[in-house]
């Protein structure tokens, strides 16, 4: 669709790569930070009144933020798919949690395994990776790590993480065990700790923060485990520190999908979690590569469609030709000029329908282009909801009506980039 993005992205990367990114020579260590279910402005850096995220902070003032950022999909499972593969979920074919009733689970890694993954391509530039945290796709060898903390056994309780889903909770030990382990060899870390997803259950020393006699218990105990995340980012950054691994190392944050804490229940609110909306889809996208990559923030679109791209091409690795997303590096160089001024993205159910069709999954396929954005739902009777997202950044004004030739263009696009239907 768009073919001329490509040859200025393509003339742009390599004078990048070349000049301020020197990855064939030295390839950096990549350190991936996973948040899950926590909304985009759920962060100091990004302006949240109450919340307390100082490492968090202090790593997006000393590297790159795409603040208007997004993930195509706002379940985790396809979400964390997208991360790792670099292609979106109707591509990949993984579109929801959990199989059809009576499909073994096993019946679903069929996609992983046939995926060029970004563990599976470092690992031709010489790179070790360890799975560490939420991971559905069965054994993490599946889907090219070296190591891991998950089995993905479903006979021994193997779903989304099984063992790994004790890193950042309970002990950071297994990622410093990795890192020593492998002191000549450039290494990728999936640090992908469920936080601060349910169970929410801070140490009451967090919690005392945000005790309120005007705020919910439910939304104390939320804000409190947004810090306590963000305390185990300050602890591996802290071990780079120590380790003098900063400079030649790569740190990326993104979320796998946005959370509104429900003020009375330990659930999501509406137009959050698996929803098209910007609670469920938007989240910040922070790169820290000292003396590769420039402080700065953008309001450029991206999305996490983006970060395979990136991380191999930050690595001298194979980007494969296929991979719609683009390398933010040439970008950030750009000081954030982007050729592309549009992004996508599609909404499926929690359970697959299909295992290799994800149309039959489908709610929702969106679309943002400057600062319009246009939900399709796929329900019977349901309409086109087209919102001005910056005047209107909560959705509440729906504008599909006063502007059908808006939504028709919009919805031309949609169908340009995936026709569900055919």
């Amino acid at each position: 669709m768009f073919p001329l993005f490509r040859i200025f992205l393509l003339g742009v990367s390599l004078t990048a790569l070349t000049s301020a990114c020197t990855a064939a020579e030295t390839p950096p260590n990549v350190l991936l930070l996973l948040g899950d279910d926590q909304a985009w402005g759920d962060f100091g850096f990004m302006g949240h009144p109450e919340i307390r995220t100082p490492h968090l902070d202090a790593l997006a003032a000393q590297g790159a933020v795409f603040s208007r950022s997004y993930v195509p999909s706002s379940l985790c499972r396809p979400s964390l798919a997208t991360l790792i593969t670099g292609r979106y979920p109707h591509q990949h074919k993984i579109s929801g949690n959990d199989p059809p009733k009576g499909t073994p689970r096993e019946a679903m890694l069929q996609h992983i395994q046939r995926e060029p993954t970004i563990p599976k391509l470092l690992a031709k530039r010489g790179y070790v990776s360890l799975q560490t945290g939420k991971w559905w796709e069965g054994a993490p060898a599946l889907g090219g790590f070296t190591e891991a903390m998950t089995h993905g056994d479903p006979a021994r309780g193997g779903r989304h993480g099984d063992v790994g889903l004790r890193i950042g909770r309970e002990t950071l030990q297994p990622v410093y065990d990795f890192i020593d382990g492998h002191k000549d060899q450039p290494f990728f870390v999936w640090y992908a700790p469920m936080m601060p997803h349910t169970p929410h259950n801070p140490p009451e020393r967090l919690l005392a923060k945000y005790r309120g006699a005007d705020k919910p218990i439910t939304v104390a105990r939320y804000h409190a485990m947004c810090e306590w995340f963000d305390e185990t980012i300050g602890e591996l950054l802290a071990y780079l520190d120590r380790k003098q691994l900063s400079d030649n190392t790569l740190v990326v944050f993104v979320t796998d999908n946005g959370w509104i804490q429900d003020t009375q229940k330990q659930v999501y609110a509406p137009r959050s979690k698996r929803s098209p909306y910007e609670g469920g889809i938007r989240s910040p996208i922070i790169l820290r590569w000292p003396g590769r990559i420039p402080p700065g923030k953008y309001d450029t679109l991206a999305s996490s469609i983006d970060l395979a791209p990136t991380i191999l091409a930050a690595a001298g690795a194979e980007v494969p030709a296929e991979l719609p997303g683009l390398n933010l590096l040439p970008i950030i160089q750009a000081g954030g000029k982007s050729p592309r001024n549009q992004l996508f993205g599609e909404v499926f159910d929690h359970d697959v329908a299909e295992i290799d069709r994800p149309a039959a999954s489908l709610l929702y396929r969106w679309t943002i282009q400057d600062q319009w954005k246009l939900i399709l739902p796929t329900a019977a009777g349901a309409r086109p909801e087209l919102y001005d997202l910056s005047a209107d950044p909560t959705e509440d004004h729906d504008l599909a009506a006063a502007q059908p030739e808006r939504v028709r263009k919009l919805t031309a696009d949609i169908d340009q980039w995936w026709n569900a239907r055919e």
